[in-house]
């Protein structure tokens, strides 16, 4: 077997608040293939972000720590490298495009000597060698006039544009391993689906694996090879896509779909998730979810564990599985 790209196991995160540590991501393991997508969903605080940032080596110290787990790139601990071998790998064989293009690109520089850095630092170009190379990424990236445009600064693209730039930046080195963090959420409908196909047609050029993280199921039916739905810092049900959209297991993971409106059917009804995403220091001790969960029975008050829903389907949930093992001796 061809080992994976990215193999993330028993990751743990933990943030401090008043001098005590909670994990906001707790558990985490996947595994991430070359030329796979591999979307990470789930609501706002549920330690999408926090797990990105983990494997890029970028969570804020002294206020934030991982404590356990490994997180093996083509083979590499990157939990085992110091803050330079770190920055070796940034940008070079591990990217990331961060979900506010604007908070991210540097005011001061052209946008054509940002792309330009990094081939500078990675790859030792000269200047002109990266300002090419640069040039070159820029009009992969599908920016208008990329030549002219070169020389300009981000206050003058489009927020459309800033993403193509940040797309640029993370693909200059032609990294193995992509991390995008939202990066469609301010965007309108047209240019977020332009960035999508843009994305998928690079990852496919490039042989790149790519973690996509978002809340928008739309996205992930266009884009992801396979999800991993998370909820108060857990990975609660994992499948590949078409499985997830046609049988989800977990009570979560259905809760997301039914708040979806549908284009299809001229009436409907929402159906609005209950409560909130637990902070990290009021963790509920069994289910995470079982506060809100409508299917709450006894066994949710103990902690659940990933097992089989279906072939190649995993769902931390003893109802869910209960089910499919009841479905298969009737079997």
């Amino acid at each position: 077997m061809r080992e994976p790209v990215l193999r993330v196991e028993d990751l743990r995160a933990e943030f401090r608040i008043r001098a005590e540590w909670y994990p906001a991501v707790d558990g985490v393991s996947f595994t991430l293939d070359r030329n796979e997508t591999l979307a990470l969903v789930g609501e706002s605080g549920c330690g999408k972000s926090v797990t990105a940032l983990s494997i890029m080596g970028l969570v804020p110290h002294p206020h934030g720590r991982l404590t356990a787990g490994r997180i093996l790139l083509d083979g590499t601990n990157l939990r085992t490298l110091d803050e330079a071998g770190f920055e070796a790998l940034r940008g070079d064989r591990m990217a990331m495009i961060f979900q506010e293009p604007m908070t991210s690109l540097n005011p001061v520089m052209s946008i054509g000597a940002q792309v330009a850095e990094s081939l500078r630092i990675h790859r030792g170009l000269s200047r002109a060698d990266a300002d090419a190379k640069a040039l070159a990424v820029l009009e992969e990236v599908k920016i208008p006039s990329a030549r002219q445009r070169f020389h300009d600064y981000p206050h003058q693209f489009s927020g459309g544009m800033r993403q193509r730039v940040m797309i640029a930046m993370a693909l200059a080195c032609e990294p193995t391993l992509l991390l995008a963090d939202e990066p469609t959420t301010a965007l309108d409908v047209t240019i977020q689906a332009q960035v999508l196909g843009l994305l998928a047609d690079l990852k496919a050029r490039h042989g790149m694996a790519m973690l996509f993280i978002t809340h928008n199921l739309g996205v992930v039916a266009q884009i992801a090879d396979r999800v991993a739905v998370m909820y108060a810092g857990q990975i609660v049900e994992e499948a590949p896509v078409r499985e997830i959209f046609t049988q989800p297991a977990h009570p979560y993971t259905r809760a997301l779909f039914s708040a979806i409106p549908r284009m299809d059917r001229a009436e409907q009804t929402l159906a609005a998730i209950p409560g909130r995403v637990p902070p990290l220091n009021d963790m509920p001790k069994g289910c995470r979810f079982a506060p809100r969960c409508p299917l709450r029975r006894a066994g949710c008050e103990t902690p659940q564990v990933l097992a089989a829903a279906g072939p190649h389907h995993l769902a931390r949930c003893h109802i869910a599985t209960n089910t499919l093992a009841k479905e298969l001796a009737r079997a």
